[in-house]
């Protein structure tokens, strides 16, 4: 559930809103350091409030599996909340209904705008699990001030472009330099980390002795009072680095004076810190796969052309046939070449393993235009329904399946004539898709008998759908008045990654 911010109280200013928009795209990242559920709630209005936003943090088990986004609160759901945005001042408790029943401590901070008044416009709520409560206790005092200045900068909305930045999980490293670049604190995972440089002893170490990108990312960070992150190589290994500029009593950066017209208020710069994220081996696995996708691909190209040649040499022996069942024959396993041989070329040229039935359906309808119907024979194709992905296997059986169809209703169904009419229909119902082909020709004999007809096109379909697609089929005459016959194939999809996809 979305809720606009304006919903939540109708006297906020277009400001207001502003910043807590902010400060919404700035929780994420601060659940992350804090290892800790982040929540913002809107003002206090007839003794109740609302969760605007509710951010769960990637570096730890939340400690509510529920999002509670949208939900009303009052005292007697989260006393600690009400009783922060009433007093106007920062509130530590237990939670409310929100922990049902689990032990969960919360830090309410108002939000205040303007900034050097009491007027309070919401509330951030950081609520940690009691037992992460206790290791941040044990942690070094230097990080537990930046994270209590992280959360205080994230009620004036100051962590700028902070939603921008990856989410931060358990396996990344943390160092906090102060504003000259010197380390006064490492974690132990970074400590690990640049020892895969053949670096040790961090803290109290200046960034430029490291001889890596640290100095000159977080030179930036401090520059532009931002949030930053890059991509580098350092010591044959490749790193994500993430800096949070870090501001002490924090007041306004020059970009939010701006935006909420307020000047003279001062800023303290007092360091920064850094996420450190060894990501040679992701980047060396995303290379593989790009390789081998690319190999997959040019597979398939080959493939594809080896099918066409083939369906060349069919259609110059079929010229050569004087029997026109075997002409006719050999032009029916040309169509059916050449419909798998479009599965090929859609496979050749994306990098995706699902294919696009409603595209497939158009190129199988232009070949068959191209192939079996002679300039006077007018038949009007419609195609009607929304694209429907499917895997490649199941992909390639529909695709046969059409085709075959298609090839009956122009073959037998227009037996005679030279025009008609031919809807196919895809239909999307979730898990589950239909496909009716219509036509409007000469319909089904009185006596046809679909499962014991000897006719090869249908002998494939019903073994298509019925084996390998687990689904029904139907053919059904129309009433004597209009003429034409309806195929109607159902199938349910298939899950992709549970099928082979090897056509060699």
């Amino acid at each position: 559930m979305t809720i606009a911010i304006n919903d939540t109280a109708p006297n906020l200013t277009e400001a207001d809103v502003q910043l807590l928009t902010e400060i919404k795209s700035q929780l994420s990242i601060v659940a992350d350091i804090s290892r800790a559920d982040a929540l913002l709630y809107g003002p206090l209005i007839n003794g109740q409030t609302s969760v605007i936003w509710h951010a769960h943090p990637h570096s730890i088990a939340p400690v509510y599996l529920k999002n509670y986004q949208g939900a009303i609160v009052t005292a007697n759901d989260m006393p600690v909340v009400i009783k922060a945005l009433r007093r106007r001042r920062r509130q530590r408790g237990p939670q409310g209904v929100f922990g049902q029943g689990a032990r969960v401590s919360i830090e309410v901070r108002p939000v205040y705008y303007p900034f050097n008044s009491k007027r309070v416009i919401g509330a951030v709520s950081i609520d940690t699990s009691l037992i992460e409560q206790e290791r941040l206790k044990r942690r070094s005092k230097v990080f537990r001030k930046v994270v209590r200045q992280l959360q205080d900068m994230l009620t004036k909305g100051l962590l700028k472009d902070a939603q921008t930045l990856s989410p931060f999980d358990e396996h990344e490293g943390l160092i906090a330099v102060d504003p000259n670049g010197t380390i006064n604190y490492a974690s132990g995972i970074a400590t690990n980390l640049y020892r895969r440089l053949g670096i040790d002893g961090l803290e109290g170490r200046h960034l430029e002795s490291l001889q890596t990108h640290d100095d000159q990312l977080v030179r930036q960070a401090m520059s532009t009072l931002a949030c930053v992150e890059g991509e580098h190589q350092d010591g044959g290994r490749k790193w994500v680095r993430t800096v949070i500029p870090l501001l002490s009593n924090p007041t306004l950066t020059a970009n939010l004076r701006h935006i909420f017209n307020i000047s003279g208020l001062p800023e303290e710069l007092v360091g920064a810190l850094m996420v450190q994220r060894d990501i040679t081996e992701e980047r060396r696995q995303e290379q593989e796969i790009r390789v081998k996708n690319a190999m997959i691909q040019e597979i398939h190209h080959r493939v594809k052309n080896n099918l066409q040649t083939i369906a060349a040499l069919l259609r110059i022996q079929t010229r050569r046939m004087a029997d026109p069942t075997a002409k006719a024959a050999l032009k029916d396993a040309t169509n059916r070449i050449l419909s798998v041989a479009v599965i090929h070329e859609f496979l050749s040229d994306q990098e995706a393993w699902t294919i696009n039935m409603k595209e497939v359906s158009q190129r199988i309808i232009t070949q068959l235009q191209q192939g079996i119907l002679s300039p006077e024979f007018q038949i009007n194709f419609n195609l009607v329904g929304p694209s429907i992905w499917l895997p490649a296997r199941q992909a390639t059986a529909c695709a046969l399946v059409i085709n075959e169809l298609l090839q009956n209703a122009i073959e037998h169904g227009f037996a005679g004539q030279n025009e008609g009419r031919i809807q196919i229909k895809l239909v999307d119902e979730g898990d589950h898709v239909i496909i009716t082909i219509e036509d409007d020709g000469h319909g089904l004999p009185d006596d046809f008998n679909p499962q014991a007809s000897a006719n090869l096109g249908l002998q494939i379909v019903r073994t298509l759908i019925t084996e390998d697609m687990q689904g029904q089929f139907n053919l059904i005459n129309h009433d004597q008045g209009s003429g034409g016959t309806t195929a109607e194939i159902s199938f349910p999809k298939a899950v992709f990654g549970a099928e082979e996809t090897d056509f060699s």
